[in-house]
């Protein structure tokens, strides 16, 4: 799972550079070994005319000399049985549009589970690539009492075998000796395509033997290079033995949701209010450098206020991403998705889900893109329609902004914060609603039967500091490119729309202008759902992103205040002094199911190939919307709140 949900940009691979293609079945350690390769230069996209995601970076060879490399999606043979699968076929036999063949194959096998991974080893070795292999993580293979004879499998194989451990960089430099020995070898005896490729070209036919022929191949093999020195510990054993307990496991499972949850509010407060203190002090430095009027009101109440209104959530959004990539480095998530199977199977889905809709917590973009490794047509769809459900980080600052102004920072016992728990119980609210709406879905739209989820689990490992640091960088850069271009434009848009035509004296600005007379218009239909105008408007330009109406808030209140309330006032300050309980409840029920992210939209169009079911899910998604803030609000009401 990953969190680049913006860039999709098309790939900058330099075909005068020699293309290396990593391979391997899934839970090899194969993002790792990319990393360590790549570091920091590498970029996500999607393959040309599909929504299957690619990773690829540029890496020097000990030389100097760049080759470029690409992360193909993890399978276990070249019969697709998906469309990331079927991606990875179509990149080695040269069927992808405008793709190069790969000019070397670089194959990572576990080496805890070499029996398994040969078998697609074997099967690699027959299109006649120049090929090397990474033997990944044989500490864990050592660990478990295995010695492998790299030499005999190197000669066995026909080709160089460089023990690795990509977490701790080990072998890489190996690795690119290696490769830069092969590039070498291209110099002298230049080919444009593989054997398979060729004739796959020819004939249009497939030319590979089914991967179970195989079989007995990666058997002998395995057996003749392994030795087992010692029996293994079975630690992974003994923790799956409690963290898969049908009982336990989902009690930890709970429990470890409801501790990020507490931390994403408890551990985010200092550098927060560092970002706070930062902005203020901007506003109070630019202030005075500009005379009154609309240059000084756009920079401070459309850029400060809009787009500082979101950044100060950053340090909770890296923090969720943080549990995020430890969960996943640690070998844990897959485990998770096999807790969920059992949830998944009453509503018509399989464990399979779980991933794309955690990653979903994430964006709905990549998780809806993660759906692509689920077969069955119709509970793709269904993962699909429910992904927008899942409290994405972009719904976070609307969460946090509330939750600080309407729920008291203290503790409920055993120091649980009750801010955390409200923040957990959100969260709930939209897996549980995800779940209903699936189990209806699969009884009436995507009527099947759920298919068997089959997993491989990987090794439990420390997740390695330089992979996490990397994912963080690489989310907050995200955000920032976020905050920079779609907030910041949509900031300043809702501040034209809010500044012009200016009020006579007396009136509120945010009434008379262009945007409160559009709210006008809608607040007859948005006041039964406890909308107030402030709400209306800001509901608006949040279908660009969710986390717009925070700053569409910011701007609205900005654009009304005097000078010294917007110098003494933070945003949570005025919603708690402008809004009933009632409301900002409505509020956050709203925000629980409205499909407020135009991107998320736009991909499921392409992942179902036309506007049918983005259509249906803008509209599902609204009206339960519509429904859950009519309800929520009243009932509040009721309760005098």
């Amino acid at each position: 799972m990953n969190g680049h949900c913006e860039d999709n940009s098309p790939p900058s691979i330099d075909n005068n550079n020699p293309l290396i293609a990593m391979v391997g079945n899934p839970n090899t350690g194969k993002s790792a070994l990319f990393n360590a390769l790549t570091g920091a230069h590498q970029k996500v996209g999607n393959y040309p005319g599909v929504t299957v995601e690619r990773k690829y970076g540029h890496m020097a060879l000990p030389d100097g000399r760049p080759v470029e490399v690409v992360d193909l999606p993890g399978t276990y043979s070249l019969d697709p049985g998906s469309a990331d699968e079927r991606v990875t076929r179509d990149v080695l036999f040269g069927q992808m549009p405008n793709e190069k063949i790969p000019d070397i194959l670089l194959v990572v096998l576990d080496a805890t589970n070499l029996g398994l991974h040969l078998r697609f080893a074997l099967q690699l070795l027959s299109l006649k690539i120049p090929t090397v292999f990474a033997l990944n993580m044989v500490d864990m293979a050592e660990r478990d009492g295995l010695k492998i004879d790299i030499n005999l499998l190197s000669e066995k194989l026909g080709a160089k075998v460089i023990p690795t451990v990509a977490v701790r960089r080990r072998g890489i430099e190996e690795v690119k000796q290696e490769v830069a020995h092969l590039v070498d070898q291209m110099a002298e005896q230049p080919s444009d395509k593989s054997e398979a490729a060729a004739v796959l070209a020819a004939s249009g036919a497939p030319v590979l033997k089914d991967i179970s022929s195989y079989q007995p191949e990666a058997q002998r093999l395995t057996k003749e290079v392994t030795k087992v020195v010692h029996k293994p510990k079975g630690w992974t054993q003994k923790i799956d033995d409690i963290v898969l307990h049908p009982i336990l496991g989902p009690i930890i499972l709970a429990g470890l949701m409801f501790f990020m949850f507490q931390a994403v509010f408890a551990w985010s407060q200092t550098p927060i209010g560092w970002i706070e203190d930062g902005f203020t002090a901007f506003e109070a430095y630019i202030r005075p450098l500009l005379p009154e009027g609309l240059i000084r009101s756009l920079i401070v109440d459309g850029v400060i206020a809009g787009v500082g209104s979101v950044l100060v959530f950053l340090p909770q959004i890296l923090i969720l991403f943080l549990f995020i990539l430890l969960l996943e480095g640690s070998g844990y998530m897959v485990r998770a998705a096999f807790l969920m199977d059992r949830l998944m199977a009453k509503v018509g889905l399989t464990g399979r889900a779980f991933i794309p809709l955690l990653s979903s917590f994430a964006c709905a973009i990549p998780g809806i893109m993660a759906t692509r490794s689920i077969e069955d047509p119709k509970s793709r769809l269904t993962t699909i329609l429910i992904a927008p459900l899942m409290t994405c980080s972009a719904r976070l600052p609307v969460y946090s902004v509330l939750i600080g102004a309407f729920v008291p920072d203290k503790e409920i016992g055993l120091k649980i914060g009750l801010q955390g728990l409200v923040m957990f119980l959100l969260y709930v609210a939209g897996i549980v609603a995800a779940m209903l709406v699936a189990l209806i879905f699969r009884y009436t739209l995507a009527k099947g039967k759920s298919g068997l989820f089959l997993i491989e689990m990987p090794r439990y490992q420390m997740p390695i500091l330089r992979d996490i640091m990397l994912g963080l960088w690489q989310r907050a850069m995200i955000f920032l490119k976020r905050a920079g271009t779609i907030i910041l434009t949509v900031s300043v848009a809702l501040w034209a729309v809010l500044a012009f035509p200016r009020a006579p004296e007396g009136v509120p600005q945010s009434e008379y202008s262009i945007a409160g007379r559009v709210a006008a218009a809608l607040d007859p239909i948005m006041k039964p759902a406890g909308f107030n105008h402030a709400m209306t408007m800001a509901v608006i330009p949040a279908m660009a992103a969710r986390e717009v109406a925070v700053s569409a808030l910011a701007t609205v209140y900005s654009i009304d205040s005097s000078d010294e309330e917007k110098t003494q006032e933070s945003l949570i300050e005025t919603l708690r002094k402008a809004w009933p309980l009632s409301q900002a409840l409505a509020f956050l029920a709203w925000f629980v199911f409205a499909p407020q992210c135009l991107s998320t939209i736009a991909v499921i169009r392409r992942e179902t190939n036309g506007w049918k079911w983005p259509l249906f899910t803008l509209g599902y998604l609204f009206t339960l919307a519509y429904v859950a803030s009519t309800i929520v609000f009243h009932v509040a009401r009721m309760f005098r709140l």
